[in-house]
């Protein structure tokens, strides 16, 4: 691993106090801090290029358009897609995953048709596809996971079948870390005849994604989980299934010709871009993104796997501490409880010693009932996290036990 003291030094955040403490941010699965690369880069684009793409034949115009398409063309080689155009903009993987459920959901999906997730997803990978369903008249199945947080692939296998269209599953639980076997799930889903959306979100800060070899159709993730802006994200999807596919939504851009009589659509990846974009937010992500490849992601994930044991290993010796998921292949995320005290209580106690942690369901409400349990405190690490700090959550979690039971 590169020196983290170094990296530490590229985000200006953590050098921030809270409460008069050193910060110590371990919320990293909701969203990474940003380093001064990627800050620098939004303000040259606002002092330097603000221009609306595509639509001008000024200086501007042609500058930020060649930097918005080259930084297509750069998130197309981190995950390998075939072609630059397979890469559509999105405001996050939220908005990829609405895409894919409207465009091809909308076109592909019959009534009595059926739709596959997880009990691991998050309700941005759930509550579009019940939607699709309720509007189709389809049927959503549910993989179950057992006790340690993993998919149980033989149940899987069973829901399978020649009714199935979509499967829509996470790379990496946000909740419980929990890697799933996203090749195999694929595999499995294509022998079926269904196609398979993959939620990268947990997934592309961590360790390297090729969407070619995973033979993926869709994969979305979003920007700011990987050290970029908020309100960014990238939907890759296959070109035939993309042509396939209606637009989701209508307006500037995304249209060849119009008249009252009939529109015709533009091509890829403009088609599936209506109105103007976030020209920054996309631009920035490649920087964003050229960052970690510097980095190095066979780099961050060995650290963060070295962080992740030291921090289960150190949380487990306190009395009363219960972990949720024991995943065999997990990312850094550390999900516990305290016996007998609310996960919330938790949490304020330890902002109150500048530590972040996120606290509650994670979005993954189902997920949370199937263990019975009413959330967790969550400790995610990144590649700036330390083993200090690390040691410093450990403290907090003792002082919280003796101070709340």
């Amino acid at each position: 691993m590169t020196d983290v003291d170094k990296i530490r030094a590229d985000f200006p955040i953590l050098k921030h106090k809270i409460y008069g403490k050193d910060l110590i941010y371990l919320d990293n699965a909701a969203t990474t801090q940003k380093p001064q690369v990627v800050i620098d880069s939004i303000a040259k684009y606002y002092s330097e290029l603000n221009s609306n793409v595509h639509r001008g034949v000024h200086f501007l115009s042609d500058k930020a358009t060649t930097a918005y398409e080259n930084s297509r063309s750069r998130i197309a080689t981190f995950i390998n897609a075939k072609n630059s155009y397979e890469i559509i903009f999105v405001r996050g993987t939220t908005e990829a995953i609405n895409l894919v459920a409207n465009g091809y959901g909308n076109e592909f999906v019959k009534e009595g048709d059926e739709v596959i997730v997880s009990y691991l997803e998050h309700h941005s990978n759930i509550v579009p596809w019940q939607m699709l369903c309720q509007r189709k008249n389809a049927v959503l199945k549910v993989i179950p996971v057992n006790d340690d947080g993993e998919l149980i692939i033989d149940e899987y296998k069973k829901l399978l079948s020649e009714k199935t269209k979509i499967v829509a599953v996470g790379h990496t639980s946000n909740s419980l870390g929990t890697k799933n076997p996203v090749k195999e799930i694929i595999e499995l889903a294509h022998n079926s005849g269904a196609v398979v959306l993959i939620d990268g979100a947990q997934a592309v800060q961590h360790t390297k994604v090729d969407v070619r070899e995973l033979d993926a159709d869709f994969f979305a993730f979003s920007g700011h989980k990987i050290y970029g802006p908020t309100g960014i994200g990238v939907l890759y999807g296959k070109e035939d299934l993309l042509n396939a596919m209606s637009p989701y939504q209508g307006g500037g851009d995304m249209i060849k010709n119009v008249s009252f009589e009939l529109t015709t659509y533009n091509e890829l990846p403009y088609k599936f871009e209506a109105g103007t974009p976030d020209i920054c937010g996309s631009i920035v992500l490649g920087d964003a993104i050229e960052y970690v490849s510097q980095v190095g992601l066979d780099n961050i994930s060995e650290y963060e796997s070295e962080l992740l044991k030291y921090g289960t290993d150190k949380l487990k010796e306190i009395d009363g501490f219960r972990l949720y998921g024991n995943a065999k292949n997990k990312a850094s995320v550390i999900s516990f409880l305290l016996e007998g005290i609310h996960p919330y209580d938790v949490g304020t106690i330890l902002d109150k010693m500048g530590i972040a942690v996120r606290t509650g369901l994670h979005c993954t409400e189902p997920l949370m009932k199937r263990f019975g349990i009413p959330g967790t405190v969550r400790a995610s690490f990144a590649m700036y996290n330390t083993k200090n700090e690390i040691d410093a959550l450990v403290d907090g979690v003792k002082k919280a036990k003796k101070m709340l039971s």
